[in-house]
């Protein structure tokens, strides 16, 4: 099986030009212009048209449970192909007595194989720090899963961590190359802060992003940062928001401490005064951290275009707004009470395409660096996230000549809302490979449930050889 894609503007992390590229199985077996067709060979015109790696999205959440309630699962992933998503990493959250490496394969042939519409791999989340837990850690980089986050915020929940989980977790990662990612709020802060507002009757969707204003973010980023300099460690703080946080990360990166960070398509678009929406409408847009003002968007643009951060995520959450954001509704019931995340995962490069290269913020190269180049890099994906040959057939082919508007209806995200409801789209993954087989065509997705691959990732990723 191998197709042949002529005559497209292929782009890179490094530059772009016009070329031809060959697919072989499930790799890219040749780069180069005016390749002959094989025999029997399914040639794509590509004029006009660019051809990027697939995308790789760092930060997705299928399992995530909030008070008891549920997001949507693997069974949506074939949206993230309509996205030109070929890659996606879930967070897991360790169960309470039982092991990181353990939790992680019972989820993942439960839930995941035989499902996922597109490749996939794992973060696990330690919840429960004991000693041999700690000692575990090592074990994650023999199984292929580099990489473990841990929850600063949300004070009460299982999933918080203090200082000692994350400094233990970061000295015992760095031995066997974990990288370590923190998401960094201050959950004293916010449990102070909430409980004041609620207390005062400020329970509208609004005070969620009162609850929880920058500083909040930036003094758990810079507590994460000194953790980490204490164990002479990387670490990884996702989802940064704001200047205040932002400044903590350049900060150290200028001393020359291992750090770095990513943000998200939303926060690079949307901010609190979506919060403030009538009636309960805000509640579509409650996520943490909290949306911001423009002045921080602004200072997030200025950061990815600069490489002060070196991932655009989705941090894709799919709530349903009927049911399950109405939690926070009613008497007796705050911004609280309403499930974190926002479902996002179609239209993270559209988004990107849309509000970042067409409006001047990122050059091309820059855009598939941000979500493909190097979040594979990041997760020792060492396959995954280029276009070279050698590397696994990934290809997204973009035709900026499309026009439309993003609607929940046309998403195969599972849900009831898009927080991007309205917004004008330009461009769209025409074409999609994934592994040498096309799965989108049209922008229809015509893959096949199970046909994503568990893809191990190799310890030591890119935050230790920087």
């Amino acid at each position: 099986m191998s197709a042949l894609i002529k005559n497209g503007t292929i782009v890179t992390a490094d530059g772009e030009y016009i070329s031809d590229i060959r697919t072989d199985g499930e790799t890219i077996a040749a780069i180069g212009k005016n390749i002959t067709p094989d025999k029997g060979e399914e040639v794509i015109d590509a004029t006009g048209k660019y051809v990027l790696p697939g995308g790789v999205d760092q930060h997705v959440h299928f399992s995530f449970t909030y008070k008891g309630s549920k997001t949507r699962g693997f069974e949506t992933s074939n949206a993230a192909a309509v996205g030109g998503t070929t890659t996606l990493i879930e967070f897991v959250n360790q169960e309470k007595g039982r092991g990181l490496v353990e939790t992680i394969e019972d989820y993942r042939k439960t839930d995941a194989d035989g499902i996922a519409m597109v490749d996939y791999s794992f973060h696990s989340v330690m919840t429960d720090p004991r000693d041999e837990v700690i000692d575990e850690i090592p074990r994650l980089a023999e199984a292929g899963y580099p990489t473990m986050k841990l929850f600063m915020a949300y004070k009460g929940q299982f999933f918080h961590a203090d200082d000692d989980a994350i400094l233990k977790a970061l000295q015992k990662g760095k031995e066997a190359g974990v990288t370590v990612m923190v998401h960094a709020e201050n959950a004293d802060m916010i449990d102070v802060a909430t409980k004041q507002l609620v207390a005062e009757g400020k329970t509208g969707p609004y005070y969620h992003a009162v609850s929880r204003p920058p500083v909040v973010e930036a003094e758990a980023t810079r507590r994460a940062i000194y953790l980490a300099e204490m164990a002479d460690a990387p670490i990884y703080v996702v989802h940064v928001t704001c200047k205040e946080a932002l400044e903590e990360v350049k900060a150290a990166y200028i001393r020359g401490q291992k750090v770095f960070g990513e943000t998200c398509a939303h926060y690079l678009v949307l901010d609190e005064s979506d919060l403030a929406k009538p009636g309960f409408e805000g509640a579509k847009y409650v996520c943490s951290p909290a949306l911001r003002t423009e002045e921080h968007r602004e200072a997030l643009w200025e950061a990815v275009d600069r490489k002060w951060l070196n991932a655009i995520s989705s941090d894709h959450c799919g709530f349903d707004y009927g049911e399950q954001k109405h939690m926070g509704y009613g008497e007796g019931k705050s911004f609280a009470d309403i499930p974190n995340g926002a479902p996002s995962l179609q239209n993270r490069l559209n988004i990107l395409w849309t509000y970042g290269v067409c409006k001047g913020r990122l050059s091309r190269s820059r855009l598939v660096d941000l979500y493909a180049t190097s979040p594979a890099k990041v997760n020792g994906l060492d396959k995954k996230g280029q276009l070279a040959v050698g590397f696994d057939a990934d290809i997204v082919i973009f035709d900026p000549a499309y026009e439309g508007t993003i609607s929940y209806k046309t998403n195969l995200e599972g849900v009831d809302y898009s927080p991007f409801e309205g917004f004008e789209q330009k461009g769209r993954p025409e074409t999609v490979f994934l592994r040498g087989e096309k799965i989108v065509d049209d922008g229809k997705y015509i893959g096949r449930k199970g046909q994503g691959k568990l893809i191990h990732g190799k310890p030591f990723g890119s935050s230790y050889s920087w």
